[in-house]
């Protein structure tokens, strides 16, 4: 389980069939082990190999590379990391389980203010979970609905998480990882019975 508290930013190094390797911060590997999960860019990984004191492998299936956009890295692409939270880690994001429910694509990026207004565009089925004011996971990162559309939503991003996360890099027509909340999709089971 995660918070979507980006405090760590990695690099893509490369891809050996179904194994990826991580660049990370010397600090931020030290803290990894063989077997604990780790987020890249929202998706729930587990730690295979500790590389080097920079490095870490990780095991992606054929399942989570077609639904996510870990696929489509390319070598010194960079992503969003987070550890996965302990009963002592602060709660300042919302639960994040890494479970990928869909992607988006980013059709405007407009500064409104201090902020940046995304609008994601994205499947029925995702915007099914997507409720105005509710909480939603991109790319790893804890944020908070603006508006929900007929087929798209937005959310506003602030100067600290537009500077501490790959969101800074995205341009419009990329592809994002998205996770709805585990709330409304239990809650939606429970009212369709």
């Amino acid at each position: 389980m995660f918070t979507g508290i980006i405090e760590n930013l990695g690099k893509f190094a490369k891809k050996e069939a179904s194994s990826f390797v991580f660049f990370a911060e010397p600090a931020f590997c030290k803290k990894l082990k063989k077997g604990i999960s780790v987020s890249v860019n929202g998706v729930c990984l587990t730690v295979v190999k500790i590389i080097a004191k920079n490095s870490f492998l990780v095991d992606v299936m054929p399942e989570t590379q077609s639904r996510t956009t870990l696929g489509k890295l390319l070598a010194k692409d960079t992503v969003n990391l987070e550890l996965p939270t302990t009963a002592n880690t602060l709660l300042s994001g919302h639960i994040v389980q890494g479970h990928i429910d869909g992607v988006g694509v980013l059709k405007s990026l407009e500064l409104v203010g201090n902020s940046r207004i995304l609008e994601i565009h994205t499947t029925k089925a995702v915007l099914g979970f997507i409720v105005e004011k509710g909480s939603v996971t991109i790319n790893g990162i804890s944020l908070t609905i603006v508006s929900v559309g007929k087929n798209y939503f937005t959310v506003a991003i602030i100067p600290f998480t537009w500077k501490n996360t790959i969101l800074s890099m995205v341009k419009v027509g990329d592809w994002l990882n998205i996770e709805t909340d585990i709330l409304g999709k239990y809650l939606k089971k429970f009212l369709n019975k």
